[in-house]
């Protein structure tokens, strides 16, 4: 595993360090990156080290298997470890709302066209592909059957494959998105008008390394929550584009592009909540790929434990 953007290893000793990471360190770690370069971890006696893991699953992992401390990432794997008696819990929402276009080969018009082809997404069992799932099935097409899964990687490693021409279409994260289109390729449609409110990636810990450091995990939440913040605020834009380019390495009208669909969308929950019409729509999701049961859903919920967000808005109140 890499350290990317933002590791932070020049810090005081009295600085304890938390280990968090992700499938792809994307659009969606914006309001972390913000509050890493604003010193918001920093006035709170906190560092951190940020991990890429090239995979969602390998991010669940990590932190089931105590590699990191806690991981932004699709829930899926997180509800299912829980139910089956396991330690992941998920303590915060990151995204609610899906920053995702479905973009494919330009020869593609309609999602219909879409009957045989092969689609990428980063796993099978989390995130991208019930997101697919669900919207080609409002166009009459099921998988499997209509058209098939090839599981390439994260939003960057899709749109490689998607140039490269061994996929024909896949979503794609905001900004890839803009750039896609301007090179030509087809915008089928905006995820979010088929799934307006959903858990696209949210905070994951092992519940036993959270109790042992609740403190610090109750520090990094306020500190998002205060990134989150300044990541709304358009007065903040020129340094912002500066952590667009670098999180996705896109720039100029791309960045621009990218923070007002941001805004636009209110992709990013200013209280880290997760709500029940975005818990809810995981669940429903799970239930139509054959990922989740009655017992399942049954027990879902167990994996909420909302205390570190409720503390962490406390401490923000307080400041």
């Amino acid at each position: 595993m890499t350290e990317p953007i933002g590791s932070t290893h020049a810090h005081q000793a009295s600085q304890a360090t938390l280990r968090i990471g992700g499938g792809a360190v994307g659009f969606n770690w914006l309001p972390v990156i913000a509050a890493q370069r604003e010193g918001m971890f920093a006035r709170r006696g906190l560092a951190i080290e940020i991990q890429r893991l090239g995979a969602v699953d390998k991010a669940t992992a990590a932190v089931r298997n105590g590699e990191l401390d806690l991981v932004m990432t699709p829930p899926e794997g997180a509800i299912r470890d829980c139910v089956n008696g396991g330690p992941l819990r998920i303590i915060a929402g990151n995204v609610n709302r899906l920053p995702l276009s479905l973009i494919a080969n330009p020869r593609v018009r309609r999602i219909e066209d879409l009957r045989g082809a092969r689609l990428g997404t980063s796993s099978m069992t989390e995130g991208t592909a019930l997101y697919t799932m669900e919207v080609l099935r409002r166009h009459g097409l099921n998988y499997p059957g209509d058209y098939e899964f090839a599981v390439v990687g994260v939003h960057p490693a899709r749109w490689k494959a998607l140039q490269e021409g061994t996929i024909d279409a896949a979503v794609q994260l905001i900004p890839l998105n803009f750039v896609a289109e301007d090179a030509g390729y087809a915008n089928l449609g905006e995820v979010s008008d088929y799934i307006p409110e959903i858990v696209f990636t949210a905070v994951v810990v092992d519940d036993a390394t959270a109790k042992k450091r609740r403190d610090d995990v109750v520090a990094f939440l306020g500190a998002v929550m205060e990134g989150t913040q300044w990541v709304y605020d358009a007065a903040n834009d020129e340094k912002l584009s500066a952590m667009v380019k670098d999180l996705t390495q896109a720039e100029g009208k791309y960045v621009r592009q990218a923070l007002e669909y941001m805004r636009a969308k209110k992709v990013f929950p200013p209280d880290l909540a997760v709500s029940k019409t975005a818990f809810d729509k995981s669940l429903e999701l799970m239930r139509k790929a054959n990922l989740a049961d009655d017992r399942l859903e049954a027990s879902a919920r167990l994996v909420l434990d909302d205390s570190y967000r409720m503390a962490a808005l406390k401490s923000l109140s307080a400041r």
